[in-house]
Parts: structure tokens; sequence; C-alpha cells
């Protein structure tokens, strides 16, 4: 199977959701968050860092779980970001 590259977009979306999934974390150790989500603590660090922007859904709703979030926190955090208002909408 071949992979699409991911686009600047999906890149900043992916750390934008590592930047809530951090903040949400707060104190609690990497390895604390990650054991209650069933996650390895390495899959957690990328996630949290941008190096996997596309984590699986059952993995971020593990997450959401574990640090007390709900999915349309998530959702709203990893939206694309709209470039130019849409006219339309006002």
């Amino acid at each position: 199977m071949v992979r699409v590259p991911l686009t600047p977009a999906d890149r900043e979306r992916g750390e934008r959701l590592g930047r809530l999934l951090r903040e949400a974390r707060g104190e609690r150790s990497l390895a604390d968050v990650a054991g209650a989500a069933g996650i390895s603590a390495e899959t957690l660090r990328k996630i949290e860092t941008g190096r996997i922007p596309t984590p699986a859904f059952f993995t971020v709703s593990a997450l959401a779980g574990a640090l007390g979030l709900s999915m349309d926190e998530l959702v709203v955090a990893a939206a694309p970001m709209s470039e130019e208002p849409d006219a339309q909408a006002v």
C-alpha cells in the first residue's frame, strides 16, 4: 500500500492535536497516560510532538478517554484551519 504524502495542513493539524494532548496530560507522566490509553509511551510521544500527525481513530479515542477529553474537543482541535473566512457563512 502506498501512503499519500501529508500536506502541510495535515502536519499542522497533527501539531495542534499534539499540543492539546500535552496540555490535557498536564503533570501526568507520559507512561501513565499511555498505559491508561493502552498504547506505548513512545507512540504517545510521537503523537504529542507531531511525528505521527494522523493517528488512528481508536488511538485518539483511547487517549481522549484517558485524558477526560471529549471527541468533540479533539475534532475542533484537529479541524482544518481555513485561510480565508467563508463569505457565505457571514
